[in-house]
């Protein structure tokens, strides 16, 4: 993908990081479908050929602009603790914190249901013929990416160790290598099983009945009723202004309000006579990151367990009093969370940061738009590379290791219990303009999702970017403390200012910076612009 140049389309567009997924995406469109059949087609695909990052056994968030009712909509399809979790089974098996894979790290799938709910409620075609490029894949076969393929060696030996996962995602006890095609005809089953029998058939037929047996003999806590008792909610979208752009974020139990927080730090700083990647620019966002990320460890869980409101924590009140926490001249290392006004402290922040797959293999998002104008931001995810590691042997399920971020502190809103969410990364972005859709973005990478987003938006808004160099533009990543990642193509004179300021800098992956992607709206013309992501091997693709 060009570094520079962005993708121009009329009459619909997806963008993925992978190109069969998106052009599987495209095709729906061209067929008469609407952005959300496009979108779901291109996670099925995507969950076939990238199956490290994405599924049927993880979860999945959308936010969808209806042209036809001019709203926007929220769907949280992420799934629950088993109803038999809770703390004292992990102190009685010695946990020291949740597990980072297996059985106990599991979370109900929420995916499968997610993409029924938004179909029917949004969609123009049946989940039936949405889901045939990814049964076609599974059941023909697929050339593995480079990207893929690596990630996929990196998990080779993890694989190795499960029954499920030897049988499904291994060509006799190896990865597949790239170039290689790859058949998965157990995967093929499953989602033709889900195209003919709808989404009940996994949370309330043989599927389910076969993911319980699994945990049973892992010794896992799943019932039925775990996934019988699963829905998906439509939420209200959580907002912030940035200069005269409305940015919508999931609220929780997702982290997409660390993005609005930043950006209302940032707001009160001319960013534009900074200069793009300068010093300055990026030593504000590294320190605007640092009170916002306190605030989501002091405070983020499932939204029926929050004990504040995360409106407040971006409140003008508050914003005004975090401003005089950020130094220009220097580093702030040990930052203490400012309660929001009206709300009770709870304990205090963990320290750390979100843990990742091999080479970021734990997510994939897409966005799509047609000719309608409806306009949808997609984001869809097993956690870390291959998830729990568990894979339901008939089925071809990889289980997501969502559980892994429930605390066991008992004082922390996040606390592992029963039938509760964990606290999640995934974090779809959609930018409004004077009440019109201006632009649906995202990407994969935990942690860096939301400091990835404000870059970009910053980029767009502040610098003047085209979608294309928006994404392109080289990145920070703040890991702790005073560490901090940078690309190489940020200038050298830039790295040496920031170590003057106290920033430790560190090198990383491309992919520890994220794999972004993007489609804005021509405020004029009405064009689509799509951006794609050169750190990945995907595309924009339209008509």
């Amino acid at each position: 993908m060009p570094e520079k140049f962005s993708t121009f389309a009329k009459n619909g567009m997806v963008v993925s990081s992978q190109p069969l997924a998106t052009l599987a995406g495209v095709r729906v469109l061209m067929e008469g479908g609407n952005a959300i059949d496009a979108a779901v087609a291109t996670a099925a695909v995507l969950g076939v050929v990238e199956p490290g990052s994405l599924g049927i056994g993880g979860d999945a968030f959308a936010l969808f602009y209806s042209a036809k009712e001019r709203a926007l909509k929220a769907l949280d399809a992420s799934g629950r603790s088993p109803y038999a979790a809770n703390l004292d089974f992990c102190r009685k098996n010695g946990f020291k914190g949740m597990p980072q894979r297996g059985i106990h790290s599991v979370t109900v799938p929420g995916a499968v249901h997610g993409w029924s709910i938004l179909l029917s409620a949004c969609g123009a075609m049946p989940l039936g013929k949405v889901l045939q490029a990814a049964i076609e894949y599974s059941e023909e076969g697929f050339p593995v990416a480079e990207l893929t393929a690596q990630s996929w060696q990196e998990s080779e030996a993890s694989l190795q160790d499960d029954e499920g996962a030897a049988i499904n995602y291994l060509v006799n006890g190896r990865a597949p290598k790239a170039g290689e095609i790859f058949k998965n005809p157990r995967m093929a089953k499953t989602l033709r099983r889900i195209a003919d029998e709808g989404a009940d058939v996994f949370y309330k037929g043989d599927i389910a009945e076969k993911i319980v047996r699994c945990s049973d003999k892992q010794g896992g806590l799943f019932a039925l009723k775990d996934f019988t008792d699963h829905r998906s909610d439509w939420v209200e979208a959580v907002t912030a202004n940035y200069r005269g752009y409305d940015i919508y974020e999931l609220p929780p139990a997702t982290h997409g309000f660390v993005t609005l927080e930043m950006l209302k730090i940032v707001e009160g700083f001319d960013v534009k006579a900074m200069g793009a990647q300068s010093a300055d620019a990026l030593h504000l966002m590294i320190e605007a990151k640092k009170l916002a990320f306190a605030d989501r460890d002091r405070y983020l869980a499932d939204r029926d367990y929050m004990k504040v409101s995360v409106k407040d924590l971006f409140s003008p009140e508050r914003v005004k009093t975090l401003l005089t926490r950020i130094r220009m001249d220097r580093v702030v290392d040990e930052l203490e969370t400012l309660p929001p006004s009206r709300t009770p402290s709870v304990s205090p922040p963990r320290r750390g940061r979100t843990k990742e797959g091999a080479r970021g293999a734990d997510t994939e998002y897409v966005a799509a738009t047609d000719s309608e104008g409806n306009l949808v931001s997609f984001i869809q995810s097993n956690f870390m590379g291959f998830g729990s590691g568990v894979v339901e042997p008939e089925t071809g399920i990889i289980l997501q290791n969502r559980g892994h971020l429930f605390s066991l502190d008992e004082n922390h809103p996040n606390c592992v219990g029963p039938h509760k969410r964990c606290v999640h990364t995934l974090m779809p972005g959609l930018i409004m303009k004077d009440g019109k859709p201006f632009a649906a973005l995202g990407l994969k990478g935990g942690h860096v999702q939301p400091q990835v987003q404000v870059q970009i938006i910053t980029n767009l808004i502040d610098f003047g970017m085209t979608v294309q160099e928006a994404i392109a533009a080289p990145r920070f990543n703040h890991m702790e403390s005073v560490k901090a990642g940078l690309e190489p193509a940020i200038p050298e004179s830039t790295v040496e200012e920031l170590k003057r300021r106290g920033h430790q800098i560190v090198s990383g992956a491309a992919e520890s910076f994220g794999g972004a992607h993007a489609i804005m709206i021509h405020p004029e013309s009405g064009a689509f612009i799509g951006g794609s992501d050169p750190r990945k091997g995907g595309c924009a693709l339209g008509f």
